[in-house]
């Protein structure tokens, strides 16, 4: 049997809000190390100094790491800043790297949330309605439109999202007292 070797990844600022507001299977990283990760090897996933994720690498090409996701903690990230790293994908001892995935715990349950995009919109006709929809979500985006987000069941306990963090919608209590 091969030990799988252990590595932490940086994920780029810019890269990092596109990983908060969408979900994606995997994460792909730029490597110039001339030793890589291989398939199977672990990584820990660092923005800034903070630990967001845990992954496995899923295939090595070309100076491009994909990872696949096996841990996010994005709501929840815990600090990194005793982590050293020098390039893009450092490797790690495996027992910094057990340290820091300990920190990251097991995470939530998993829930049935009510999601949802309200927008008024006047036409014609149903289908009309929902191009007109459509054509507006993929213009404005989650920098512009809220999403609402509740806990099934729960919808008196409704908290609006922008940039896939909780937004205070009421203009009353943005107001100075």
């Amino acid at each position: 049997m091969v030990d799988m070797a252990h590595w932490a990844a940086i994920i780029p600022a810019d890269q990092w809000a596109t990983e908060r507001l969408f979900q994606h299977d995997t994460l792909t990283v730029t490597d110039s190390r001339a030793v890589r990760p291989e398939p199977g090897d672990e990584v820990l996933l660092v923005t800034g100094s903070l630990l967001v994720g845990l992954g496995r690498v899923a295939k090595e090409s070309d100076g491009e790491v994909v990872i696949a996701y096996t841990r996010r903690a994005f709501d929840e990230p815990v600090p990194a800043d005793d982590l050293k790293l020098d390039e893009s994908v450092t490797p790690l001892a495996a027992e910094e790297f057990q340290r820091h995935a300990a920190r990251l715990g097991a995470g939530r349950d998993r829930q049935t949330w009510l999601v949802s995009v309200d927008l008024p919109i006047e036409a014609a006709s149903p289908a009309e309605a929902v191009r007109q929809f459509w054509s507006y979500v993929l213009e404005l985006g989650p920098a512009e439109l809220p999403a609402f987000v509740s806990p099934s069941g729960n919808e008196l306990a409704m908290q609006a999202f922008v940039l896939g963090a909780e937004a205070n919608l009421d203009p009353e209590e943005d107001e100075d007292d």
